[in-house]
């Protein structure tokens, strides 16, 4: 019984060593497995911060890239077309894998006017919006053209600038706790604090400002397409020089000397002669200088379209030489070769049916963008609106400062970043006066991009 028992208590206290050299060995394997996903983690993490980095340096490398473009193609009100520059998914990096680089988009804006699910690419100018600072621009204008606006909204814009303090709006500012600005704009997003302006006015269904609908997006109203907010619509950066990127003076039409010279280097000696004797004379001028006759480019074309049959290829011809002010800037002209229906329509004379037959005819006919004249034929030369148009410096066929919305992402489809950018050339050397980060509203590259450049380099 004693050898027995012996036997039994070695046994036991064999057994009792096994289990705690198992119990000792998971624990060293459970502390193994928690320090290699740890490490998996901390890898993960450090090649996101990497890939973070990356994007980042993809978005300094596009700002200097696109300073380049604009000093190159974007002079003297040009806008640049996509076939002078790269837009979707540019390289920065010299590996020759692809996946191995960070790249970069401009996500821009589609002007044909078609229902998209994926973002178009450009950069997109901000004369094409209306400038919130423009003198003539008034409440009524566009309390009723800009779609998701109010007019206790629209009232609120005019009196923020106003220089008094007896806007209607002024005295509610107090139960917010500050006061109106009563001063202009520095940029759009002072319309956050506009009394009676929400955030799902400013933003409608594109939360994430990249133009189309998303998937994650809701549609308010149930119309099936992106509803943009009161931010598409409007800007306080437009404003365009009296001179010529090298600093040179345009030439003012109501020099009949000067302008017979410019005229004569594009039209030839004899239709320059033709054009200053039929319009001028009709205007009861003489063979003298005259300096205040014409108050806008577009009353200009007018009477020489009507006058003297200058066509639009001919006044395109000449347009990026003159002028028909002495102010050294002219802040909101509005670029009717890219602003939208909802901006046309708020116009002088303008209305939402005008609006629409301008963009159908700058979409389906072969206009000239280089100047704004094809509006005299897309209105007809009678037209009120035209008129009401020419009866002030309203319109522009030029753009000075382009917005960049570029978003990067670093190698293997990593580190998702985003800033947007305003360039501005109207004193000849592009220079950015506005940089925002918007990596906070998400993705915003669309579909596609996510499946090609996201889902398929997962590793």
């Amino acid at each position: 019984m004693k050898l027995s028992s012996l036997k039994f208590q070695l046994q036991s206290q064999r057994g009792s060593v096994m289990v705690i050299v198992l119990m000792i060995c998971i624990g060293l394997i459970s502390i193994a497995l928690y320090f290699a996903n740890s490490m998996t983690m901390e890898l993960r993490a450090a090649d996101n911060r990497t890939s973070g980095m990356a994007a980042d340096q993809a978005i300094e490398g596009a700002a200097r890239y696109l300073t380049t473009v604009l000093s190159y193609y974007g002079t003297n009100g040009i806008t640049p077309t996509l076939d002078q520059y790269a837009a979707e998914a540019v390289p920065v990096g010299n590996s020759l894998k692809p996946e191995e680089n960070a790249h970069f988009w401009l996500i821009g804006r589609d002007l044909g006017g078609v229902v998209v699910t994926d973002p178009h690419f450009a950069i997109f100018d901000e004369a094409s919006k209306l400038n919130l600072n423009a003198e003539w621009l008034n409440a009524d204008l566009f309390a009723t053209n800009i779609p998701g606006i109010t007019e206790e909204c629209a009232e609120a814009i005019v009196d923020w600038r106003s220089t008094n303090d007896t806007g209607i709006t002024s005295l509610n500012y107090a139960q917010m706790g500050y006061l109106p600005k009563h001063s202009e704009f520095e940029t759009v997003g002072e319309m956050r604090l506009l009394y009676g302006v929400t955030t799902e006015m400013l933003e409608g269904d594109d939360r994430n400002r990249n133009g189309v609908l998303d998937a994650n997006e809701q549609d308010l109203n149930g119309n099936g397409q992106i509803d943009p907010g009161l931010l598409e619509y409007f800007t306080a950066v437009s404003r365009e020089p009296n001179t010529l990127s090298d600093g040179s003076s345009l030439t003012n039409v109501n020099s009949q000397t000067n302008l017979q010279t410019v005229l004569e280097s594009h039209l030839g000696s004899s239709r320059a002669s033709e054009i200053i004797r039929r319009v001028f004379n009709s205007q009861g001028g003489t063979n003298q200088q005259t300096t205040t006759q014409f108050t806008n480019l577009l009353q200009f074309y007018v009477a020489c379209n009507s006058q003297a049959q200058m066509t639009a290829d001919e006044f395109s011809q000449i347009y990026n030489d003159i002028t028909a002010t002495t102010n050294s800037f002219t802040i909101g002209r509005v670029n009717v070769n890219t602003a939208p229906a909802a901006v046309l329509a708020c116009l002088p004379g303008m209305n939402t049916d005008l609006a629409q037959q301008l963009v159908d005819y700058r979409v389906n006919n072969s206009v000239n963008l280089d100047s704004f004249a094809w509006i005299v034929d897309a209105l007809g030369v009678g037209s009120p609106a035209l008129q009401a148009l020419a009866g002030g410096d309203y319109i522009t066929g030029k753009s000075y400062q382009f917005t960049a919305d570029v978003a990067a992402l670093g190698p293997f489809g990593r580190g998702y970043r985003r800033v947007r950018f305003i360039f501005d050339t109207s004193e000849g050397t592009p220079k950015i006066i506005y940089r925002q980060d918007l990596s906070r509203l998400g993705w915003a590259l669309g579909r596609q991009v996510r499946e090609t450049w996201v889902t398929a380099n997962t590793r």
